[in-house]
């Protein structure tokens, strides 16, 4: 079991942190235009499911939702847990 999760992990990784930097591009897209836009505990949340990299690049890239703290506050916890959860998981175990 502990094998399948090594093996899917990058995999997720990758596809969840593309989907967060799409989600930040898509809302900042549509603020400018005045369209329905991406809830923010869809953005916060998927940062929480491992997205933390394609987030905070989203933010930066797009300059978007960088006055609202909790979002850098967010980044930082999920990139906190993630790594914690990976350590302990042995993971980055040789």
């Amino acid at each position: 079991m502990k094998e399948i999760f090594f093996d899917i992990f990058p995999c997720y990784f990758i596809a969840v942190n593309l989907l967060a930097f799409l989600l930040y591009g898509i809302d900042k897209f549509k603020a400018k235009r005045g369209l329905w836009r991406i809830g923010e505990k869809t953005l916060l949340g998927i940062s929480l499911l491992g997205g933390f990299v394609g987030a905070f690049c989203g933010m930066k890239i797009f300059k978007h939702k960088t006055r609202h703290w909790y979002f850098y506050l967010t980044t930082a916890v999920s990139l906190v847990l993630w790594a914690s959860l990976l350590y302990l998981s042995g993971y980055f175990k040789t």
